[in-house]
């Protein structure tokens, strides 16, 4: 099979290279699933980069956690009528902080535990799908890890993103208002068509000030949190009191110090939500969640740009720039 792959960390141009390696076999409890789309996660790009010292796990790397395809060949113990099955799949590497798998998405066949590999809805393309693993589910998991949001004023930090763009249609299908902020005005009209109640535009406005306004000075029942870290004094001030700021990264900061009093005054609830790890009922919970969305035409993923799979250090430079829309590497005939 072609697959893309890395012996060493750094710059994508250096490290990554494509050819041909064995195709694998479905084990026990596995399928083997031909890929035909790999989403890329900012994640993937940080591993593949060695961000904050990650070193090889393995001796050599298949890149890229999420992806999609058809269900090609099935290993003991799994039902035969799932060949054929289209899936989407999660965690095909593993998190931060794990040796996990070495061989990801980035490659025509994958062999993966049956269980992680989702059936892909009709109403959803192979590309679509290479996005669900961690951005779709991710941000389920940000808004509903504390429970429902109906009636609630939920504040997207960073709304336009990958995660952000889940997090305002799943909030709003499930009758929050949401605010979000974006830097531009293309962002904003990508959040607002997603159903956000209001879009800031981070740049121009005063965003504590006019959350303030919207909310007639009563604040926000929960946030979810793009850039901890960059937003500490932001999320403090806009936060209803026991309101809940559920934050999925600090990039810009990994080592934020906290204001405790600002938020302790509050009664604030934070929660650190990690892709990676969310637990089984609430994993089954957002998978039927998306089906759901799917199935009645209320779930839009942003694509951004596709690239071919021998172009893809030039896709893992498109995400280090960043882009409005998920970055997905195409693998194969199928879209």
């Amino acid at each position: 099979m072609l697959a893309a792959t890395y012996t060493r960390t750094g710059p994508a141009a250096e490290v990554l290279s494509v050819g041909e390696m064995v195709a694998p076999v479905a084990g026990p409890g596995e399928v083997l699933v031909r890929v035909y789309a790999s989403g890329i996660n900012p994640a993937d790009v940080k591993r593949r980069g060695g961000w904050r010292g990650i070193g090889m796990d393995h001796p050599l790397v298949i890149p890229h956690t999420d992806g999609a395809g058809q269900i090609v060949a099935v290993g003991e113990g799994v039902d035969p009528a799932r060949v054929g099955e289209r899936v989407w799949m999660w965690n095909a590497q593993g998190g931060y902080g794990e040796a996990g798998r070495a061989f990801g998405t980035a490659a025509e066949f994958i062999a993966i535990a049956s269980h992680q590999a989702v059936r892909l809805a009709d109403g959803l393309t192979y590309t679509d799908g290479a996005n669900l693993g961690v951005p779709a589910m991710t941000a389920y998991r940000c808004v509903f890890a504390d429970g429902p949001v109906a009636g609630q004023t939920i504040f997207v930090n960073g709304a336009a993103g990958s995660v952000g763009h889940f997090a305002v249609q799943m909030a709003t299908a499930s009758g929050a208002r949401v605010i979000g902020t974006v830097s531009n005005l293309e962002a904003a009209a990508h959040v607002m068509d997603a159903g956000a109640f209001a879009a800031i535009d981070r740049k121009k406005e005063n965003v504590a000030a006019r959350i303030l306004e919207l909310t007639e000075g009563q604040g926000v029942d929960r946030i979810v949190e793009v850039d901890f870290g960059a937003n500490l004094e932001l999320d403090a001030a806009v936060l209803k009191r026991n309101g809940i700021v559920a934050a999925y990264s600090s990039s810009s900061n990994p080592t934020p110090v906290l204001p405790y009093y600002a938020f302790a005054s509050k009664g604030a609830n934070l929660r650190f939500i990690q892709g990676f790890l969310i637990p089984e009922d609430q994993r089954l919970a957002g998978e039927n969640m998306i089906a759901e969305m799917a199935g009645a035409g209320k779930l839009k993923v942003a694509i951004g740009t596709t690239f071919l799979l021998h172009d893809i250090a030039k896709a893992h430079e498109r995400v280090e720039r960043g882009s409005l829309g998920n970055v997905v590497v195409l693998i194969g005939g199928a879209a």
